[in-house]
């Protein structure tokens, strides 16, 4: 793969992945609707922040494996495509009918600096490191860095996630609502279930 067909690969699936209703949509909209767009673009500033943390810690250590251990890297593969093949299944099998917005599902703190907020919620959450570990190295071409392109494609999730923050708090009044259609929640979840058993299988057949 090319270093412009990775980068348009991974744009595409980040976009996808980006637009599907999770916790961080639902702190986004919760807040713009509470509590108004300034605070719900700090905490996703927050959530951005988080996103960088896993990336480097991610980086740092995938870079280090990859560099001294064949091993290690089979391992990484086997395991990273088993848990995209198991997600995709998930949301292929079991999408979700409903998205829920309810105060307690996003506050798990008790500070008021939402910037703090978001981006506690996106570092004390596992997935985000497991996400990163099995997504990222398919789009990292054969001979370059693995540090440096970590680093870029996790800055390419977060403008994306960013830009879509920014039209979740502009359209706040509306996108709760569309996203609590059974129909839109249940596309979103399959669409993005088909994108990672595609994913799976790319990773599975992948040479070092």
């Amino acid at each position: 793969m090319s270093v412009t067909d990775s980068l348009l690969a991974y744009t595409l699936a980040a976009t996808l992945l980006t637009l599907t209703p999770g916790l961080d949509t639902a702190m986004i909209l919760r807040t713009a609707a509470a509590e108004g767009g300034r605070k719900a673009f700090h905490a996703a500033l927050g959530i951005d922040m988080g996103c960088f943390i896993w990336g480097a810690l991610v980086a740092f250590g995938l870079g280090a494996l990859l560099a001294v251990s064949e091993l290690a890297y089979a391992m990484l593969k086997w395991c990273g495509a088993a848990y995209l093949l198991w997600l995709g299944i998930q949301l292929l099998l079991r999408p979700r009918r409903h998205f829920s917005f309810s105060q307690g599902q996003v506050e798990k703190n008790s500070t008021n600096n939402w910037f703090i907020r978001g981006m506690l919620g996106n570092v004390l959450n596992p997935k985000m490191g497991v996400f990163y570990v099995s997504f990222l190295p398919q789009f990292i071409p054969a001979g370059h860095s693995p540090v440096g392109w970590t680093f870029l494609l996790v800055a390419i999730h977060v403008l994306i996630g960013t830009l879509w923050s920014l039209t979740l708090i502009t359209a706040a009044r509306y996108a709760s609502g569309v996203l609590k259609k059974p129909a839109v929640v249940k596309g979103m979840d399959r669409l993005t279930g088909c994108l990672f058993l595609l994913f799976a299988v790319k990773l599975a057949m992948s040479r070092r």
